[in-house]
């Protein structure tokens, strides 16, 4: 059960009455932060990673995870953390380089489809399925957060392709890239560069290469 406590407002002496969010644990059973109300709320000035997360236990099986820092929104303006009893203050993670992507040797359509969905999960995107929304041309596909397109045919990517798949990105309000096998007409790649759509063409190796500044970007950073 979320917890309660009264929370003064250091700024305009306002008093609330705040209730811990609670979120899933990995084992299903919700983690709900223990506050500590013997602590004054501390005004937010400034935002850290270090300090806008801690680490909470979960009651039913002992797993350690990072959840935000309770906070309360005060209508005189004042962001307002809430102490938590127990918690770790989390620490930044220590990144970690992304292993040697593997690609598939592209001879069929499939191929080119498979190597796409391998580059996106080595980017760091989860979830990868069909799209639900079929696109003009080629074939879609969605992760978390992102929507693509896989051009297999032998004729450059249009103008009309490249809007196409920035529109359905806008609707669903995700992001997109687009991989294709012969590459792009030049006013795709002004236009894509203009709405900031990552383009990338897919060697016969199925190692996608960048060829735009979204690319790289995308390739160095990953999701």
């Amino acid at each position: 059960m979320s917890e309660s406590v009264p929370v003064r407002c250091p700024a305009c002496r306002r008093e609330h009455v705040y209730t811990a969010p609670s979120y899933p644990c990995a084992c299903g059973a919700p983690v709900t932060p223990s506050l500590d109300d013997t602590v004054e709320p501390t005004p937010v000035a400034h935002r850290a990673w270090n300090a806008d997360w801690v680490t909470v236990s979960c009651a039913a099986c002992g797993r350690r995870d990072q959840w935000p820092q309770p906070e309360l929104g005060c209508p005189c303006g004042a962001v307002l953390r809430i102490a938590v009893a127990g918690a770790v203050s989390a620490s930044p993670p220590d990144p970690e380089p992304r292993p040697v992507f593997h690609p598939v040797t592209i001879r069929t359509a499939r191929d080119a489809v498979t190597a796409a969905a391998l580059y996106l999960r080595w980017l760091g995107y989860r979830d990868i399925r069909r799209a639900d929304q079929r696109p003009p041309s080629g074939i879609g596909l969605a992760a978390r957060g992102l929507v693509a397109q896989v051009d297999p045919t032998v004729q450059p990517a249009s103008l009309r392709d490249v809007e196409c798949l920035w529109l359905t990105a806008m609707t669903e309000d995700s992001g997109c890239v687009y991989f294709s096998l012969a590459g792009y007409a030049e006013e795709a790649r002004e236009r894509a560069d203009a709405l900031g759509v990552p383009l990338f063409v897919l060697d016969l190796t199925g190692t996608p290469q960048p060829v735009n500044s979204p690319a790289d970007e995308l390739h160095g950073s990953g999701a």
